[in-house]
């Protein structure tokens, strides 16, 4: 029989506003499939409540069609694997709890996974992988993290956010700006028809390896209220090059200290994760700080770099292997550190 022949793992993704479910076997993923939730954009960021109740009517649907694209059959599967942090508290009870049912019903075993964990394994999912050590920049709306990747399961931060994180700051940029929601995309988008040098914004000068995105927020706002008081259609006029400076900015603080760190820790093979390593002008950096010192690049697909299953389902792979499980008293929590 196929399961008594292969590894096979369902992973539910459940964290914020992606509903999604995800079958690997044997370190290859076989079906990655996405819901997402339509419902947050008339109020201009994530509502949790409504979150969890979007998770609750799409997670059957796309379990569903998760295992038929993969063409499984739930009495093949090896273990469950479930996203248990960090991310918000209802939408990750709303997978675990599925999680924990489902394996309970097939009696398999069960695998919790590390979110942020997970984005970095997401260069795992398809060839070429990265080699270790490997360094990665993680970035997304809730971390900006600078992770050394020893082996699958074996990372080390090195520096993060001690207050925003990138993607938030572009965010919420977009909601000054009067962009609808998710902005970030949107900046990213008038970004490439805008001068990245047509405004100038601080870059925190921060010791170390850690980031601040708290101050370059605050000095978009205090520049468009200057602006606006001036000329009231000054965003509408120059709506291009602010977002053109705006990412020009941020960029470049997330590539100053991921040099920094690649050279202080002599790793020659980097890569980029998380929701935010989908903007252009940050996959555009780092490949030219690679081309610059001759570094190997990684950069996941864009469907591997905002909030997925296939990302959950590899790093329980490399788990599994470990035979790393839970038990049904495990629980989700909204902020946790890794091990």
């Amino acid at each position: 029989m196929e399961s008594e022949q292969h590894q096979i793992i369902l992973a539910i993704e459940s964290s914020c506003d992606e509903t999604s479910a995800s079958v690997v076997r044997d370190g290859v993923v076989l079906s990655n499939i996405i819901a997402t939730q339509k419902v947050h954009e008339e109020y201009g960021g994530v509502v949790p409540e409504l979150a969890s109740r979007a998770h609750l009517q799409n997670i059957v649907p796309v379990v569903d069609q998760a295992l038929k694209a993969a063409q499984i059959s739930k009495e093949s599967l090896h273990a469950i694997a479930f996203t248990q942090a960090p991310g918000l508290l209802g939408a990750l009870l709303v997978g675990s709890s599925f999680a924990k049912g489902l394996a309970q019903a097939l009696d398999i075993p069960l695998i919790p996974v590390h979110h942020m964990q997970a984005h970095v394994l997401a260069h795992f999912i398809e060839d070429p992988k990265p080699t270790f050590p490997f360094l990665c920049l993680t970035v997304s709306g809730g971390h900006t993290q600078i992770v050394l990747c020893h082996a699958p399961l074996d990372m080390e931060i090195l520096g993060e956010t001690i207050d925003d994180a990138a993607g938030e700051a572009f965010d919420k940029i977009a909601k000054m700006l009067e962009l609808p929601y998710p902005g970030g995309p949107l900046i990213d988008k008038y970004a490439q028809e805008g001068n990245p040098r047509a405004f100038e914004f601080p870059i925190p000068n921060l010791e170390g390896l850690n980031f601040s995105f708290s101050g370059v927020k605050t000095a978009v706002l205090y520049f468009l209220q200057k602006k606006k008081a001036i000329d009231p259609d000054f965003v509408k006029e120059n709506l291009k090059d602010i977002c053109a400076s705006v990412q020009y900015t941020i960029v470049k603080a997330l590539m100053k200290k991921f040099e920094k760190a690649a050279k202080a820790y002599g790793v020659s093979h980097i890569g980029v994760a998380g929701g935010v390593s989908a903007n252009s002008g940050l996959r555009t950096a780092i490949s030219e700080l690679g081309q610059k010192y001759k570094w190997q690049v990684y950069l996941p697909k864009f469907e591997y770099c905002t909030d997925n299953a296939a990302m959950i389902a590899i790093t329980a792979h490399y788990k599994m292997l470990q035979k790393e499980f839970t038990d049904l008293k495990a629980v989700p929590t909204a902020r946790a550190a890794w091990k």
